[in-house]
């Protein structure tokens, strides 16, 4: 059976363009030393017809049924990544590739790359269907939400391994370095043997391009910098968001903010994300457009959204950077203490910007969605974070994707759901010590329900209302006249001897 499941592996290879007919004998003998086999059968052998996924776990199954490797996570996942690497071509033949795609349309290029990035399992597709996903309607619109059980859980020995193991290696220096490209992985760094991106160039300087292996929407992409460097919001950054949807007008492109909390999981690398999709954001209407005295061809609204946007159309590239590095300069330094924005805290900065930057209907656009990450007694977690009662749903910092409108909610809660859907139904007298009060909450409004298929309906629009509360816990500029007030700064000079006048 192993021999039908590599052979598999092979044909499967070949129908997605991976390899040629020509490939055929090397990679199956460069898998066959990986598995610990030695020979191949001769003559007829009928190819297992499955995914390329289900056929890697088969195949990794008998490399550990063999004793090849230990029944370890990060064992089984470097297997699997170095199987596939003998099937994916070298980075620059793709980048040859798709250069050659790119002269045809930029979307035949992603498309090619898209593709790729999954048949070689790169992208895991398996674990990505596991994920619960549904969109709940909002006075926003409507809000995606995830909860996210991609991430495979760490068996015990993995665990052990890590925590015995020192760590003392600093290369690739983190996971977004272009240095992961091929890399087999090691003890609590994951296999990146099938891992490949393409040189995107952006305002002068090199950047990468690559598809995110936990896919969150659609050609959920990644942008990382050749320079491994911290994570900066400033003038070059817009350039480059607006330049990148310049050269991919299909795709919109963001960046997390560039302080704690209020920033990404990974702020050690400046990098940006990006993909082919339309978030509840990004059809938000206006709520007010205001004028821009020093950019009277940009068109400047505000966004009906339950975070603090600004929304700038235009044109012309350099027109937007302008404003949008002006917006940001003063954001930077302003304060208004009836909205509990302080830019300060004696030399801490904590205003800054979440930019997301599109072209649509044949204008550039630049959403620049004003941050602060101050902190007090009473919001030790953040006063613009989601607060301390919403933190049984989630607690973790906002970022760029939950800003545009889609939850990334911890696995946790598909058990902790489930509980809440029994006591619902009248079948369990408690549930989560956490959720117990959200749940009496529910009972109360609903009363107890008879159908799973109701309870489950009303859970789903019960955490979509928590989700806009959580952003909006997360929006600074919370009444119009807050925004006013920031907004008549942005058309009056500062005054001498201070910036806006407040500092």
């Amino acid at each position: 059976m192993i021999y039908q499941t590599l052979a598999g592996l092979v044909q499967k290879a070949l129908e997605t363009g991976l390899i040629e007919a020509a490939d055929s004998d090397y990679t199956r003998n460069q898998a066959m030393y990986l598995l610990g086999l030695q020979s191949f059968p001769k003559g007829a052998l009928e190819p297992a017809d499955d995914t390329i996924p289900n056929l890697l776990e088969t195949l990794v199954g008998y490399a550990v049924e063999k004793g090849v490797i230990e029944d370890i996570f990060d064992d089984k996942e470097m297997l699997s990544a170095n199987i596939m690497n003998c099937l994916v071509a070298r980075p620059s033949a793709i980048n040859a590739a798709f250069d050659e795609k790119y002269a045809e349309s930029p979307e035949a290029a992603t498309d090619y790359f898209y593709e790729l990035s999954q048949n070689s399992n790169y992208i895991q597709m398996n674990r990505i269907r596991k994920n619960i996903s549904y969109k709940a309607e909002s006075k926003y619109g409507e809000m995606d939400i995830t909860i996210n059980l991609s991430k495979p859980e760490k068996d015990p020995e993995q665990i052990k391994r890590e925590r015995e193991m020192k760590q003392t290696l600093s290369y690739p220096k983190c996971l977004l370095c272009k240095e992961n490209v091929g890399y087999a992985g090691r003890i609590g760094y994951p296999a990146r043997a099938n891992h490949r991106v393409v040189e995107v160039p952006l305002a002068g300087e090199n950047w990468y391009f690559q598809y995110s292996p936990y896919v969150y929407y659609n050609e959920h992409s990644i942008l990382l910098s050749k320079e491994h460097r911290d994570m900066k919001i400033d003038r070059s950054g817009f350039k480059r968001l607006l330049a990148f949807t310049e050269r991919f007008p299909h795709y919109f492109v963001g960046s997390n903010a560039d302080l704690p909390i209020v920033g990404g999981s990974i702020l050690s690398h400046d990098h940006y994300q990006a993909g082919r999709y339309e978030f509840a954001m990004t059809k938000a209407e206006d709520a007010f457009i205001f004028p821009l005295a020093a950019y009277p061809d940009i068109a400047a609204s505000v966004v009906k959204w339950p975070m603090s946007v600004i929304r700038l159309k235009g044109s012309e590239i350099g027109s937007l950077v302008d404003a949008a590095d002006e917006i940001l300069q003063k954001w930077k330094t302003y304060s208004d203490e009836e909205a509990d924005v302080l830019a300060f805290t004696g030399d801490t900065p904590h205003n800054t910007i979440t930019p997301i930057a599109r072209k649509r209907s044949g204008l550039f656009e630049i959403d620049l969605v004003l941050r602060n990450n101050r902190t007090t007694a009473e919001h030790p977690s953040g006063i613009f974070h989601p607060h301390a009662d919403v933190h049984h749903i989630k607690k973790e910092n906002i970022g760029l994707i939950e800003v545009m409108g889609l939850a990334v909610l911890p696995p946790r809660l598909k058990e902790e759901l489930a509980e809440i859907e029994e006591f619902l139904l009248g079948n369990a007298d408690t549930v989560s010590p956490p959720h117990q009060e959200w749940a009496e909450q529910l009972k109360e409004q609903y009363g107890t329900l008879s159908q799973r298929e109701e309870a489950e309906a009303t859970l789903q629009k019960e955490l979509g209302k928590k989700f806009v509360r959580i952003l909006e816990d997360a929006g600074v500029l919370k009444e119009k006249e807050a925004f006013d007030r920031f907004i008549q700064t942005l058309n009056q000079p500062a005054a001498s001897g201070s910036i806006n006048g407040i500092r």
